[in-house]
């Protein structure tokens, strides 16, 4: 099994690293600087010797191109979201608007987030990922549900816990790459099971155009506690 330390320690010795700053996209992340492997290691903590990496990149800030991902980061990332997303305001905020609005005013799969901007989504259907009204979508998924995505109705429906780098306009569904998993509701706007049987999202990527991994406080916070155990 892999633990913190053992993963940090295949990306460089502790004693090689030296000075940090933050990401001028993103203030929640660390980049700290490795003199013999000229690149910069990628952390939730500002400690280079402690938790486990997020990735590295020899350029500061991080591109699709550039940024090596550590994949066991990003599947300590998907477990937590799993764990806790029934739990975090935002998504709660989500699962409240299915049920006062039945879906009606969010389309098929809609989202909400605040502080959203406007731009084109594309379509989905069935229990995939992509964006609103109709389409195809990532594979490894849950998404909006073939039988009116947030529903209505009293249909259940699936709602998408998605990376805030790039949020989507009320009534949309985030791009694919932006979208960490779903969660499953039932016709009363409940996590189906407690849990909403969480399905995470293969297509997803921590580093997009957009910027770089962005998660709300409550799951950044529940992550950097899994990280300094």
């Amino acid at each position: 099994m892999l633990t913190c330390s053992s993963v940090r320690s295949r990306f460089a010795k502790p004693s090689l690293w030296r000075g940090f700053s933050t990401l001028p996209n993103n203030p929640h992340i660390y980049a700290h600087w490795s003199d013999s492997r000229r690149e910069y290691n990628l952390s939730l903590l500002p400690d280079a010797s402690s938790g486990m990496p997020i990735g590295s990149c020899p350029n500061i800030p991080p591109t699709p191109d550039s940024f090596r991902e550590n994949n066991d980061f990003l599947q300590l990332v998907q477990r937590v979201i799993g764990e806790h997303a029934v739990n975090d305001p935002d998504v709660q905020a989500q699962a409240a608007m299915y049920t006062s609005q039945a879906g009606a005013s969010l389309g098929s799969g809609g989202l909400f987030f605040p502080g959203q901007r406007r731009h084109k989504r594309r379509g989905e259907t069935g229990p995939k990922v992509a964006g609103g009204g109709g389409g195809s979508g990532g594979g490894g998924a849950g998404g909006a549900s073939a039988q009116g995505g947030i529903g209505g109705a009293g249909r259940g429906g699936w709602i998408h816990v998605s990376d805030q780098r790039n949020p989507p306009d009320l009534g949309r569904v985030a791009w694919p790459e932006d979208i960490f998993g779903s969660l499953e509701l039932d016709g009363e706007g409940r996590f189906v099971d407690g849990t909403g049987r969480y399905q995470k999202n293969d297509t997803y990527r921590v580093v997009t155009k957009e910027g770089i991994l962005g998660l709300s406080p409550f799951l950044r916070k529940k992550l950097i506690e899994r990280l300094t155990k």
